[in-house]
């Protein structure tokens, strides 16, 4: 096997490896947009499972304060369908890298900083709307969580950048 086929081959290895990281990225973020959307549903359902003190508390708080705003002012639901169409859209941008890694890394990267931009931002608008802390660091570990396979991605990218030059 000569050094160029190996070298070819290993390519084709980090192909495939960034795709079905993207692939699995993608699916991650269309699912949490998703989950924006029938919010209502969801905390019923969150506060069945944690019936009472601590968790539970907390989502019968979130459950009341959003159904009295559902009956009340039902248009900043609207907020929650954004936030499903900022996901979506997001998805799609992941198409890029997919079709062509090393000519849309800059995705990745803007990913990456996405995800590290997180930690500021539930810890500073957390404080400023009264989320516990807790889930502060549950909004937390989205950033982390998708900062990884991302990392990930970018490394694959740079070695077939790399052997391409």
């Amino acid at each position: 096997m000569t050094l160029k086929y190996k070298a070819l081959l290993e390519m084709k290895k980090d192909i495939l490896f960034i795709r079905r990281v993207l692939v699995f990225f993608i699916i991650m973020l269309f699912l949490s947009g998703l989950t924006a959307i029938p919010l209502e549903t969801e905390l019923e359902i969150l506060r069945r499972i944690f019936p009472d003190g601590g968790a539970g508390f907390w989502f019968d708080q979130v459950y009341e304060g959003l159904l009295n705003h559902s009956i009340y002012y039902p248009f900043m639901n609207y907020g929650y369908d954004w936030l499903a169409f900022a996901h979506f859209v997001l998805a799609i941008l992941f198409v890029g890298p997919y079709r062509d890694p090393v000519r849309n890394i800059w995705v990745i990267e803007f990913g990456m900083i996405a995800c590290v931009l997180i930690i500021p931002f539930a810890f500073v608008a957390g404080h400023f709307r009264a989320i516990p802390i807790a889930w502060r660091l549950i909004d937390c570990s989205f950033g982390v969580l998708g900062f990884v396979p991302l990392a990930l991605v970018r490394k694959r990218i740079r070695l077939i950048n790399n052997s391409n030059t």
